[in-house]
């Protein structure tokens, strides 16, 4: 069994803790601490579905399987990290820092673009798109942006997630939202919206 505690926790949601896993510093391990069993299944069945169809995890982080730990059930993922080995910040994180750094606004603007364009070739659908579930991972050659919650499809007959045309008619309209919702709540981040 997997022992959690504060030292293990590297961020938390409305329904789940998310720890490093304390026998692999390269996954982290999900927890429900408050009614979020529903969102898990859902989120693990279509992490399933996803690891059938064989996708390339560039904008994802891949999900191993459940373990026990002393808080219940813990879903395994990769924990995404920077070069340097830090924990990868979200990108709520640098949108509320951008006008600091605005050096980064191209470099997000463009990992968000190749996010875009990674979800519609391998038509990944999400639910609602985020800037607290998306992280930037900072590497050598640039920024990466990932979705690390929030996946899944929750529709009663889930035919985006099989047929491409619907597929991209979704993610486009999920995309529309997730600009509309950065103009409103990071105004900083305009010049972001108006790139992607």
């Amino acid at each position: 069994m997997l022992e959690l505690s504060s030292t293990t926790l590297v961020g938390k949601g409305l329904h789940r803790e998310v720890h490093v896993h304390p026998d692999d510093e390269s996954k982290c391990v999900k927890v429900v601490v408050l009614r979020g069993e529903e969102e898990t299944r859902r989120e693990q069945a279509y992490y399933r579905f996803l690891q059938q169809r064989n996708i390339d995890w560039l904008s994802l982080p891949r999900f191993y399987g459940n373990e026990d730990t002393n808080m219940g059930p813990g879903a395994v993922f990769d924990l995404i990290r920077d070069e340097d080995g830090q924990v990868s910040k979200t990108l709520e994180f640098y949108l509320d820092n951008l006008a600091s750094t605005p050096a980064l606004v191209e470099p997000i603007s463009q990992s968000l673009i190749r996010l875009k364009q990674d979800l519609l070739e391998q038509n990944i659908i999400t639910m609602t798109l985020k800037p607290k579930n998306m992280v930037l991972q900072q590497k050598n050659d640039g920024l990466r942006c990932l979705i690390i919650d929030n996946i899944g499809n929750s529709d009663i007959i889930p035919i985006s997630s099989y047929i491409r045309f619907f597929g991209k008619k979704k993610i486009e309209r999920k995309w529309e939202k997730f600009r509309v919702l950065l103009s409103k709540k990071h105004p900083d981040s305009s010049v972001i919206a108006k790139a992607i």
